[in-house]
């Protein structure tokens, strides 16, 4: 059985102090919450503090990128070996890396390569823009992406995924679980040939997209949605203990 895994993606939103603030507001709640994988991703101006804030409890630290090269002169870069040390998840492909910032499948899969490669556990993001989706093209947007990271990449089980439609994410209009879980199934496919059948089926899938506490238990009741990517609802530290918390009645493995 899955576990379920719920990660909210902080994106570049708090202040040092502020980000603090959040982690003790949603602390001892979230870390009471059994049976559901919870990982928190803040800006990296923050990780050192909350990986210490963090330190013995159940709730686990991420990043939100990071550089394929483990060190060099690339100024304003963030490598995985700065990031080993604190983190042990790192959000990779997100949309808005690859729309704003031109990351291409192939600057993916170097990522993908390189976290791997410095223990650290990829979330990978792919997802269809609007035009593509009313295109028809979903299979075959998220079938490039999800191919192109995986390029060359041997299998591993301890991989998370997350469809993030693009048209869903920071615009209040998110996809139905119906359409998510659909799309959600297609990946694990897409997995299947890449790598096999066993470690499709073992590995997690989440949606992302204007996720909140008042959608989740739709997205949750799906058998091959097994969890999710939250955006703004993270900011919230009684909406995202809220997501959590029904997660684990819905889902959650009880340890």
């Amino acid at each position: 059985m899955r576990i379920p895994f719920i990660a909210g993606n902080w994106k570049m939103n708090t202040t040092a102090t502020e980000a603090e603030r959040l982690v003790l507001e949603m602390l001892e709640e979230l870390d009471g919450i059994r049976g559901v994988e919870k990982i928190l991703c803040p800006p990296f101006v923050s990780l050192v503090a909350i990986s210490m804030m963090l330190h013995g409890s159940s709730i686990k630290l991420g990043a939100q990128n990071m550089y394929f090269v483990d060190k060099g002169a690339y100024t304003g870069e963030i490598s995985p070996l700065m990031l080993r040390e604190l983190c042990e998840f790192v959000i990779l492909g997100h949309s808005e890396r690859r729309w704003y910032f031109g990351e291409t499948d192939e600057i993916v899969n170097k990522k993908v390569e390189a976290a791997l490669a410095n223990k650290l556990k990829p979330i990978l993001c792919v997802g269809e823009r609007l035009e593509e989706n009313e295109a028809g093209k979903t299979e075959e947007v998220v079938n490039r992406q999800v191919t192109g990271a995986l390029n060359d990449i041997e299998p591993v089980r301890d991989f998370v995924i997350a469809y993030e439609p693009v048209w869903a994410i920071g615009t209040g209009k998110a996809a139905s679980g119906a359409q998510a879980a659909a799309a959600i199934q297609f990946i694990r496919d897409v997995v299947a040939k890449l790598w096999s059948k066993s470690i499709a089926q073992d590995l997690r899938i989440l949606y992302g997209g204007s996720v909140t506490s008042a959608n989740i238990a739709e997205f949750i009741s799906c058998p091959e949605i097994d969890g999710a990517l939250v955006g703004g609802a993270s900011l919230k530290a009684e909406e995202f203990v809220s997501i959590v918390e029904q997660t684990t009645e819905i889902k959650g493995r009880k340890k």
